[in-house]
């Protein structure tokens, strides 16, 4: 699924309406029955509903929900918020359709002695503004936001919530934005839905397909996307019958130091999950025993040091390297680092430690090979680039940071962000909070270097290897809570991820997330 902006979104609308063709307040008829279809499965009819519109298209989807709850039994009161505007006309044919129904008592705003008393039995739906908004909320608008905001209640935002912008809202006044514990937005979610500053907006947001033209999506370019599992499904070469373990490419972990040989057997070992016919995990001389015993399928490479990583082997025979968890930033591990970059002319992933290690010494950032896959969680991204005043800020900084040094760049979070060097960029919707647990990263870690050793592209390897993290981890906490989950709970579900990803997709599409649609 693409992600597009508000303007690009009226643009695919309008195209709906000429070449379905659909008469515009036919679509928002179609709109309001399929967001009333989401209502009705959430609450009973024993919730009173109070909908506030505004006087644009926002306020006619909102009039054309409180006629259609209406006629379902549910007790509708609809306030229209005016301030003298004229209202555009589909919101006017549905205030004639609803005061025609005679089902919902209907009530006009035009100054703050008209706002109701609400309270947390009732059920608010929220059509005061749409995606169109370009300015910060004030006056009366911003009023009846703060009193919705007051109030308690269970908030529903029709395709956003009133007063947020879809993208950048650095410079918004948060006490204006109404806080939706919900929001069933239309067809395409807004890329502020994937920022943590804005979750306490947007809540559970879900998108609802209202069935906008396909061509006018297609024709329509993004450098947003979200993946699919039918995206990624032709990404993972079919296991031939006659093939061998060299068939599937040698991995090599660099990982571990006196204290974290748990970050090497966790990234060893979901790097043999992940399919690499051969993995070598290189550790200090205490840890040779350790991995061998925890996993015994790898191969063990034994550094010079006792201790810690301060040498790599010899790069022959390795199809993909991953460097970095649970190494630390000793000088000897630094130097170890900067040799492996010089020499490396292979894939690789770059995590944790390692990337800590570039942080302090950025001149070794020049030294990446050209789409290397790094995967930061956020503080080691800002320790790399520089700290963010929020989630956007530290998005557009990863975008600019992939472009100008040629890498790829997995960053970790609830909608973990992936960017590329041409500036694309794909949120990942799998997983689950209970993946925020020690050692999760370096999983992620081994499944991306196994997928690269098995030739698969770069780009493809950290969408896909995100991908089958995060389908892994929900199917771990369908089976035993997130409460409960540790990071091998991850590798022990990778085998039934992959038996989703292969099966047809339509069968599995949902699981675990709000919706998921194609690359």
């Amino acid at each position: 699924m693409k992600i597009f902006s508000a303007e690009q979104v009226r643009a695919i609308d309008n195209y709906t309406i000429k070449n379905e063709p659909i008469a515009s307040i036919d679509l928002m008829e179609r709109a309001a029955m399929r967001l009333t279809g989401w209502f009705v499965k959430k609450y009973k009819t024993d919730r009173d509903v109070v909908i506030f519109a505004g006087s644009g298209n926002n306020g006619g989807d909102s009039l054309a929900m409180s006629r259609m709850l209406a006629e379902r039994q549910y007790r509708v009161r609809c306030y229209l918020v005016s301030t003298g505007k004229k209202y555009a006309a589909n919101c006017e044919l549905n205030l004639e359709r609803l005061k025609s129904g005679g089902l919902a008592e209907i009530n006009v705003i035009t100054g703050a002695e008209h706002l109701p008393e609400l309270n947390d039995k009732q059920v608010i739906v929220d059509g005061i503004f749409g995606s169109g908004l370009t300015r910060k909320v004030e006056g009366l608008y911003a009023e009846v936001i703060q009193c919705i905001n007051e109030s308690k209640a269970n908030v529903v935002s029709i395709d956003i919530p009133s007063g947020l912008f879809g993208e950048d809202n650095s410079d918004n006044n948060e006490k204006s934005i109404i806080r939706a514990d919900y929001t069933p937005t239309f067809q395409f979610p807004f890329l502020s839905f994937f920022f943590r500053e804005n979750y306490k907006f947007t809540g559970e947001w879900t998108v609802i397909d209202i069935k906008l033209h396909p061509g006018a999506i297609e024709n329509n370019k993004s450098e947003y996307a979200v993946s699919k599992m039918s995206g990624i499904q032709h990404i993972f070469p079919q296991r031939e019958r006659f093939s061998h373990k060299g068939t599937y490419g040698h991995a090599l972990v660099i990982a571990g130091k006196y204290g974290m040989m748990g970050a090497a057997i966790l990234a060893g070992k979901s790097a043999l999950r992940a399919g690499a016919g051969l993995v070598t995990v290189h550790v200090p001389k205490l840890g040779c025993e350790i991995v061998q015993t925890a996993i015994p399928e790898a191969i063990v490479s034994i550094d010079q040091s006792e201790i810690l990583f301060s040498k790599a082997p010899a790069m022959d025979g390795f199809h993909a390297v991953a460097v970095g968890p649970g190494i630390g930033k000793k000088p000897n591990s630094t130097k170890g680092l900067r040799a492996l970059l010089e020499m490396c002319k292979v894939p690789m992933v770059l995590d944790a430690d390692a990337l800590n290690i570039i942080s302090l010494e950025k001149e070794l950032v020049k030294l990446l090979p050209e789409n290397s896959i790094l995967t930061p969680h956020p503080m080691e991204f800002d320790r790399l680039v520089g700290s963010s005043v929020d989630g956007f800020e530290r998005h557009k900084k990863q975008i600019a940071f992939s472009k100008e040094n040629h890498v790829i760049m997995v960053l970790k979070g609830a909608y973990t962000g992936i960017s590329f060097p041409d500036g694309s960029y794909v949120f990942n919707m799998k997983g689950n909070p209970g993946m925020a647990t020690g050692g999760s990263g370096d999983v992620l870690t081994g499944i991306i270097v196994s997928l690269l050793a098995r030739g698969i592209a770069p780009g493809d390897a950290a969408v896909s290897g995100v991908f089958l993290h995060g389908l892994a981890g929900d199917l771990a906490a369908e089976k035993m809570d997130q409460e409960a989950m540790i990071a091998s709970d991850i590798i022990d579900n990778l085998g039934e991820a992959f038996k989703i990803i292969k099966a047809k997709p339509f069968l599995h599409e949902g699981r675990g997330t709000q919706f998921i649609a194609p690359i």
